[in-house]
């Protein structure tokens, strides 16, 4: 099932779990499924994190020639999944999206180009799973401060306790990016 969000693209992807006494089963991606539902794209690359409580990573982006649609989901445990409307023409430009993404959910977000991306893990540990649609460049990289005061993104823990990289606390803010 595919779930539009407030934000223009921006879409929530349900799989048909298929569960018995042995475990389950379902299709995470399916090139046909997801083009009969307006969702067109050639992922080339796939990465997966592995994070403890309260590891915060974010908010990144790619920059152009080398931005970046992701398919995300959660392989074990639990994160708050976080998507930053980047897209200057675009009447959400600025807003955010959150949304629990869970192994037990198996919920996966759709982020298309022009957005900037962060999680933060709920649970004791979560390994996390994204399929890119372009490589990574170090050279396009871009970031915005999680704790940006403009975006006032309600990451659901207590940000004293947040276990954030040197890298992304030095992030710039919002403002001084766009």
């Amino acid at each position: 099932m595919f779930t539009k969000t407030p934000i223009k693209d921006l879409v929530v992807f349900e799989p048909k779990v298929f569960a018995d006494e042995r475990g389950y089963f379902f299709e995470s991606y399916n090139e046909s499924l997801f083009k009969e539902n307006g969702i067109v794209t050639n992922f080339v690359q796939d990465n997966q994190s592995f994070s403890s409580f309260g590891v915060l990573r974010g908010i990144h982006f790619q920059n152009p020639p080398f931005a970046q649609a992701k398919l995300v989901r959660v392989l074990s445990g639990s994160v708050l999944d976080v998507a930053v409307d980047l897209r200057k023409d675009s009447p959400t430009f600025g807003k955010y999206f959150s949304l629990e993404l869970s192994s037990e959910n198996k919920k996966q977000l759709f982020i298309p180009r022009g957005f900037g991306h962060g999680f933060v893990v709920l649970s004791q540990t979560a390994e996390f799973y994204y399929k890119c649609d372009n490589l990574y460049s170090k050279e396009c990289e871009g970031g915005i401060i999680y704790n940006d005061p403009d975006l006032n993104i309600d990451w659901q823990i207590d940000l004293q306790k947040a276990l954030v990289s040197d890298k992304d606390t030095n992030l710039s803010s919002f403002k001084d990016l766009f």
